[in-house]
């Protein structure tokens, strides 16, 4: 379960990216930030966003056209 949900359908790269970092500042660690995004190329760019920033991506799902990332801060 999610402590925080950002909607950032219909957000073009890096808007979802920019957004969720800034989400991801005002979050505590250990605490889970689900993204969800219509943007296609966002599943690469929340796996290069998680490895760089030592977050977790917990989950990457799709459920038609919407990508839904889990990612725990860290």
């Amino acid at each position: 379960m999610a402590d925080q949900v950002l909607n950032a359908e219909g957000l073009n790269c890096p808007l979802p990216i920019l957004r969720a970092k800034k989400a991801i500042k005002g979050m505590s660690a250990g605490e889970v930030l689900e993204v969800r995004s219509t943007d296609p190329g966002s599943v690469a760019d929340f796996a290069a966003f998680c490895k760089q920033t030592g977050n977790d991506l917990l989950s990457s799902t799709s459920e038609g056209d919407i990508y839904k990332f889990e990612i725990k801060v860290s």
